[in-house]
């Protein structure tokens, strides 16, 4: 077997059938989440719920506390970004892509410290021995939480915090074995990039229009 088969095939081994198959599942929802996220459309929320809800399954089982708390947060994100999506006045919807404001700068500031620290704590609580890798995992706990709330708002900024997170991710991932979810993030990583344009393309035409 090619080593690239055996990177990608060989920590399924051992795993139970359930779990490879809910893995897939998640993997086809989660990319077709981020699609739709690129052409801002509701089915954002949806498509991502599903992924996120699965995967926070998936995590549990593997005991990894803090990817579970992220898609746990996901979840409850998608449920909020979904309503505020959805709201309309006129036949109008109310949210528009917009850019940050110094004030949910420092709150995206805040959010990331706050994650951080939880994230943290939630290691510490259940005696979970943190190597760097962890580190690592509540750093982009913290940019990806931050992202998740700018993306419910519709700021830009989100793409940025996702495709910077992004990028430590894949090779993270990599290094555990988790071959699916590196190419996943991978995956992410070029969709935000396209989501990035996209987004920046419709603020401009809708700034030069009103």
């Amino acid at each position: 077997m090619s080593p690239i088969f055996d990177f990608f095939f060989d920590p399924y081994r051992q795993r139970e059938v359930h779990l490879i198959i809910l893995e897939a599942i998640a993997f086809f929802f989660g990319i077709a989440s981020v699609v739709y996220a690129k052409r801002e459309h509701i089915w954002v929320y949806p498509t991502g719920l599903i992924a996120t809800v699965i995967t926070m399954y998936i995590f549990l089982q593997d005991e990894l506390l803090g990817d579970m708390m992220l898609n746990l947060y996901y979840s409850l994100m998608s449920i909020y970004g979904w309503w505020n999506w959805s709201r309309k006045k006129g036949g109008e919807h109310l949210v528009h892509i917009s850019r940050t404001t110094p004030r949910e700068k420092a709150i995206g500031v805040v959010l990331f410290v706050l994650t951080v620290g939880v994230t943290y704590g939630v290691y510490r609580l259940f005696g979970t021995r943190i190597d760097w890798t962890n580190y690592l995992d509540m750093v982009t706990s913290g940019i990806f939480f931050t992202a998740m709330w700018y993306m419910a708002l519709k700021k830009i900024e989100n793409w940025t915090l996702w495709i910077l997170a992004d990028v430590i991710t894949v090779p993270l991932y990599a290094y555990r074995g988790w071959g699916m979810l590196s190419l996943q993030y991978l995956i992410f990583t070029l969709l935000a990039i396209q989501g990035y344009i996209a987004w920046k393309k419709h603020l401009a035409n809708r700034l030069q229009t009103s």
